[in-house]
Order: C-alpha cells, then structure tokens, then sequence
C-alpha cells in the first residue's frame, strides 16, 4: 500500500501546482479589469467635479487630492505593469497639483484634462 500512496504524491503535487498556477492567472486578469473599469469611473468623476470648483480652489484641491489617492488605490491593485505605471503616474500628477487661487484652478482643470486624455490613451492600449 505504501508503494500506490507514493505514486499518487507527486501527481498530486502537480495538480496543486497546475490548480495554483491557475488561479494566479485568473485573479490578474480580475485585477486587471477591475483597473480598466475602476480607472475611467474615478477620472469621469473627477474631471465632472473639478469643471464645477474653478471658483472654488480649496476645493478643487481636495478633490484632486481624493482622485490621486483613489488612483493610487487602483494602481496597487493592478497586475498589468503598463496600467500600473500609468494610473501611478497621473495619481502623482494630480497630487502634485497645487490649487490656491482662481487662476492655479483654470490651470488645474486645463492641465487634468491634458493629462488624463494622455492616460486614457494608454489605458486603452494596456486594457485591450
């Protein structure tokens, strides 16, 4: 009996390997959807916001600050390098930007848009 048990170890070892290998592949490309959903969702969200605080700068900067931190979170999550590096890089850029006046708010709002039409770009090519 004991020479039928050792058969079956080694064929076990690799189903778990096969099953482990598996689900890795499986929870990367939920991760990565979910990015690719999660990502569009935060900046539509930001940028509708951002248009109705130009006159409104602090809060416009907290709304950035929120975007960059949601980003962020995204970013983390993400298994596809190109989209991590993306969602981190405009995380960083909206952190960056530095609302106190009416005039850093039209700045704000004109270089978000920059930026994000940048990012979308390569969302779109890294989610495809």
């Amino acid at each position: 009996m004991r020479l039928v048990s050792s058969r079956f170890v080694p064929l076990a070892a690799f189903a778990v390997a096969v099953f482990a290998t598996g689900c890795s592949e499986i929870n990367a490309t939920v991760d990565k959807a979910q990015a690719c959903l999660e990502a569009p969702k935060i900046i539509t969200e930001t940028v509708t916001k951002i248009g109705t605080l130009v006159n409104d700068p602090a809060a416009m900067e907290k709304e950035l600050n929120s975007a960059s931190q949601k980003l962020g979170e995204v970013a983390d999550k993400a298994s596809n390098t190109t989209l991590k590096e993306a969602t981190d890089d405009l995380a960083t850029s909206l952190g960056k930007l530095n609302v106190t006046s009416a005039n850093e708010a039209v700045d704000a709002v004109q270089k978000v848009g920059t930026d994000t039409t940048a990012y979308l770009t390569k969302l779109k090519e890294a989610c495809s």
